[in-house]
C-alpha cells in the first residue's frame, strides 16, 4: 500500500513537472512576444513567482482533494489516481506536440472523473454534482467549481481583455489630444518603453496568479492519495523515513510539504520548455506589443487570484488566451487570426471528455489485468 501510495505522488509530480512546461509557458508567452525579456530571464521570473503563488492558500488544492468525488461511493485507491493520472498527462503530451495551449486543469478534472466513473461502474453519482448555494464555501460541486467557471472565466478573460486594452487606449488619446510634453509622451516609442518596464509588474504577477491555481491542483492529488491511504490503514506501520507522509492537519488541510513539492516541480517544469505553445499565443492569434502585453497579463492574472480564493480550479490557459483575443480585439477586431483561436476552442472542448476517456480505458484496462 505505501508503493502504491509513493507510485501515486511520483506520478502526480510527474504532472506537475508537464504541466510546467505546457502551462507556464502560458503565463510567460506575452512577455517573451513582445520581446520584453528573453525566454531565459521570463522562465526565471515565471519560476520564482510560480514558487511564491503556491503558497497563496489552498483552497483549489481542497476543492479537488474533497470536492469532486464522492468517496461514500467510490473507493479512491492508488490505482484509480494513478489512471487518472494517466489521463491527464497523455493528453497533455498530445495537445503540447501539437503546440496546442488545452487546458492541463481541465485534463486533471477529466482524468480523476474519468477514472472514478469507471471505479464505480458508471454511475454518476460518484461525481458531486452540486450542493446547495452554500457551495461556494464548502469547496463542493462540479457544477459551481468546474463549469460555471469553465465557461464564466474564457468570458470574463475576453471581457476584462477589451476593457484594459480599451481603457489604456482611451488614456492614450487623451493625453495626445492635450498637446505638448504630454502629447510627445504617447509617441510609439516612449509607450513601448513605459509598457515594457510596467509589463515586468504584469508578468510577474500572472506568475503569482499562476502559482496561487495551477500549483494547487497537483497538491489536491497527492493531498486525496494520502487522505485514502489513511483510511485505509496505510499508515498504522508506517516506517520511520516515511513519516512525512501522514497527515498532519486531518482530512482537510494540505500540509506544508505536499505545497512546497509540487511549487518547486511546478517551477522545474518552466525551465524545460513550452516554446511550442509560446509561439501560438504569442504570436500566431495577434501581433503584441508591451501595453498588447500589460493589458492581457494584468486581465488573466486577476481572473486566476479570484478563482482561487473561490477554490476554482480556473484554467489559466483559457484566461490567458481569452485575454490576448479580447486585447486584440480592442485593438483591431480584424486582427485575430480565427483559423488558429478555432484550433485552440477545439482543444478546449475536448480536453475534459478526451482526458477522462483516457482515464476510464486506463482503469479497466487494470481490472482486465486483474
Amino acid at each position: 500500500m505505501l508503493t502504491m501510495l509513493l507510485l501515486v505522488i511520483l506520478a502526480a509530480l510527474v504532472f506537475e513537472f508537464i504541466n510546467g512546461f505546457h502551462d507556464t509557458a502560458n503565463s510567460i508567452a506575452t512577455v517573451v512576444a513582445t520581446k520584453v525579456l528573453t525566454p531565459t530571464q521570463a522562465v526565471m521570473l515565471a519560476a520564482t513567482t510560480n514558487l511564491a503563488g503556491a503558497f497563496y492558500g489552498t483552497a483549489v488544492a481542497k476543492t479537488i482533494s474533497s470536492g469532486l468525488i464522492n468517496t461514500d461511493v467510490v473507493t479512491v485507491t492508488s490505482e484509480i489516481l494513478i489512471c487518472a493520472l494517466v489521463g491527464a498527462i497523455v493528453w497533455n503530451l498530445i495537445t503540447w506536440a501539437l503546440g496546442l495551449p488545452s487546458s492541463s486543469s481541465h485534463a486533471l478534472i477529466g482524468g480523476l472523473c474519468g477514472a472514478a466513473l469507471a471505479a464505480g461502474n458508471n454511475n454518476f453519482d460518484v461525481l458531486i454534482w452540486s450542493k446547495t448555494a452554500a457551495v461556494w464555501t464548502e469547496n463542493k460541486g462540479l457544477l459551481w467549481k468546474v463549469v460555471i467557471p469553465m465557461v464564466s472565466s474564457p468570458v470574463a478573460g475576453f471581457s476584462l481583455g477589451i476593457i484594459v486594452m480599451g481603457s489604456l487606449m482611451a488614456i492614450i488619446s487623451g493625453m495626445n489630444s492635450a498637446g505638448g510634453i504630454i502629447a510627445r509622451m504617447t509617441r510609439p516609442k516612449w509607450v513601448n518603453v513605459v509598457f515594457g518596464k510596467a509589463q515586468l509588474l504584469s508578468a510577474g504577477y500572472m506568475g503569482f496568479a499562476h502559482g496561487s491555481n495551477d500549483a494547487q491542483k497537483t497538491m489536491g492529488i497527492i493531498a486525496l492519495a494520502i487522505f485514502s491511504a489513511n483510511g485505509a490503514g496505510t499508515f498504522d506501520h508506517l516506517p520511520a523515513w516515511a513519516e512525512f507522509l501522514r497527515p498532519d492537519g486531518g482530512e482537510k488541510d494540505i500540509d506544508t510539504w505536499i505545497i512546497f513539492t509540487c511549487a518547486l516541480v511546478i517551477s522545474l517544469g518552466t525551465s524545460v520548455g513550452g516554446w511550442r505553445i509560446i509561439k501560438t499565443l504569442g504570436h500566431k492569434m495577434v501581433k503584441l506589443h508591451p501595453i498588447n502585453g500589460f493589458a492581457a497579463e494584468t486581465s488573466s492574472a486577476t481572473i486566476l487570484l479570484i478563482a482561487a480564493h473561490f477554490g476554482m480550479p480556473v484554467s489559466t490557459t483559457h484566461s490567458i488566451s481569452t485575454a490576448i483575443m479580447g486585447v486584440g480585439f480592442a485593438k483591431n477586431p480584424y486582427a485575430l487570426k480565427l483559423t488558429v483561436i478555432e484550433r485552440i476552442i477545439w482543444a478546449w472542448v475536448l480536453t475534459i471528455p478526451a482526458a477522462g476517456g483516457i482515464a476510464w480505458g486506463a482503469v479497466k484496462l487494470l481490472y482486465l489485468l486483474h
